[in-house]
């Protein structure tokens, strides 16, 4: 019996030692580069300017932090938000930026502990504004919602809005440029998205309605079968924490708390 339950201890020391030497973990430290996936139209996480092909925003400072203390290089692979988890199962990046926790996606990628938390608002022209004041006034046959393919909103809004009139598109294109065209009347968006948008277009404005919807954590993808991986970014999302790193980069980019 003794030889027996050595033999599967031996067994269970080999699983893991296989694992080990298996996970994206040391595959990164070996290569010294850090692959991050990352969608470049989500202001202010993250921003690609075209003219120089680089990036910034709240994604790229946290992703930029997790490569200097793993000690290698960073990475920025271009994907858009229908292939976003795509990428991560295909082996194109090591991880994602910021993604709102989805249980469908859940089902295939695996996600970090979450750091960040927002909730979806209505963004509608300025000169509109008055023609809505709650979440019930979009759920009409009139109403053209817009949203991006592959986008949490895109499910949610269909969801909120059965009646509306739904258009859907494909990025690069955005559901908020639908709204600047005049080619749909409303676009949901999460408030951290909202707030830099009506900053940057005077034409636009949030509808005040009595409650943000559909409060959902924020984390990032990871490969779901790599639980060494995803084990060491959990253990630095909690250490950046509770240092309040977060907290302070998210301050820096004006981001918006429930």
């Amino acid at each position: 019996m003794k030889k027996i339950l050595l033999g599967l201890g031996l067994g269970l020391v080999m699983v893991a030692q296989v694992a080990q030497a298996q996970s994206r973990l040391h595959q990164i430290l070996d290569s010294g580069v850090l692959r991050v996936g990352t969608t470049g139209d989500w202001n202010p996480m993250t921003i690609k300017d075209p003219a120089t092909n680089s990036y910034r925003g709240f994604d790229i400072d946290v992703t930029r932090e997790l490569a200097n203390d793993l000690g290698v290089k960073v990475e920025y692979v271009a994907t858009d938000w229908k292939t976003l988890v795509n990428g991560i199962t295909a082996n194109k990046y090591d991880i994602t930026g910021s993604a709102s926790l989805n249980m469908s996606r859940a089902k295939v990628a695996g996600y970090s502990q979450p750091y960040f938390y927002l909730a979806f608002v209505p963004v509608v022209q300025k000169k509109d504004l008055a023609k809505y004041s709650d979440w019930s006034d979009f759920d009409r046959p009139e109403v053209k919602v817009a949203a991006t393919l592959g986008t949490v909103q895109e499910k949610m809004v269909k969801a909120f809005f059965p009646s509306a009139k739904h258009i859907v598109i494909e990025a690069p294109a955005r559901d908020f440029q639908e709204l600047l065209a005049r080619r749909a009347d409303v676009s949901v968006t999460s408030n951290v998205e909202a707030a830099t948008l009506v900053e940057k277009f005077n034409q636009l404005a949030i509808v005040p309605v009595k409650q943000p919807r559909k409060p959902t954590p924020i984390a990032m993808l990871l490969p779901q079968d790599d639980q060494v991986w995803i084990n060491y970014i959990n253990h630095w999302v909690e250490l950046k924490q509770t240092q309040g790193f977060f907290k302070a980069t998210a301050e820096k980019w004006g981001l918006p708390s429930l």
